[in-house]
């Protein structure tokens, strides 16, 4: 039963990625502007951690998967299960792009592949993608970890939403990937490499920091509520009861 598990959900984790560098990729190639394709990732993570998320989490990113590792929300061997997916899955998917794009859009276009933009040096660009997949992750442990989230049932529309804002603002400087295996595939099917790393260790360390900080400040049990005197607001009914306060 457990092997059975993990096959449902890494089968989920790799119809999500597919689907996030298919259309993500060809949004690159084809669209006329930024907002054109930060709404066609966007859309494509809102659809498919919506559809995808009861099974396997919904991550479609080795960084999201990271950030549950890092904080023991995931159990080692499911996480290197994903990871294994979602770099195979975006490398299929980059497969079939290229199979299907014409030869100019794909030289033009690099299968998607993000690259830095006029001006940025690759150590600015690793803090942008750090940044943005900062609130990322944020995000997703807000809405779809925090079981006080708001919108604990329509996660997948904040994190689609948080996605498209974050290619507003860094798809010109870094092509605001994000998410490893985005980078990975259209990377490894163009061999574009140049500045490779920055699409790694950014999104990476951006994960880490936002899971763990989310976990330290809003998911760990709050210490009791120290009992003093009435001026503090704080009762003790009976002696072996919990505190609460007035």
């Amino acid at each position: 039963m457990l092997e059975r598990d993990y096959l449902r959900r890494s089968a989920a984790e790799f119809i999500g990625t597919f689907a996030l560098i298919f259309v993500g990729g060809g949004s690159v190639a084809f669209a006329r502007t930024l907002t054109d394709i930060a709404l066609a990732h966007g859309l494509v993570i809102a659809v498919f951690v919506s559809a995808l998320g009861f099974i396997s989490g919904g991550h479609f990113n080795p960084a999201v998967t990271l950030g549950f590792l890092v904080t023991r929300r995931i159990a080692f061997p499911l996480a290197l299960c994903y990871w294994l997916v979602q770099f195979g899955s975006a490398a299929v998917a980059a497969l079939l792009l290229k199979w299907v794009l014409p030869d100019a859009i794909e030289n033009q276009a690099h299968l998607g592949a993000p690259a830095l933009g006029g001006g940025i040096h690759s150590g600015a660009a690793v803090v942008v993608e750090a940044v943005l997949t900062f609130f990322l992750v944020f995000v997703v442990f807000a809405t779809a970890v925090d079981p006080r989230g708001t919108f604990k049932q329509i996660a997948g529309l904040a994190i689609g939403f948080t996605i498209s804002l974050d290619i507003l603002m860094g798809g010109v400087l870094t092509g605001a990937a994000m998410n490893p295996a985005r980078a990975f595939g259209p990377q490894l099917l163009s061999n574009t490499w140049g500045h490779f790393w920055v699409w790694y260790i950014g999104p990476f360390a951006g994960a880490v920091i936002a899971a763990s900080l989310y976990e330290l400040l809003y998911l760990r049990p709050p210490r009791p509520v120290p009992v003093g005197p009435p001026e503090t607001g704080v009762e003790e009914p009976r002696p072996g009861d919990a505190a609460v306060e007035s």
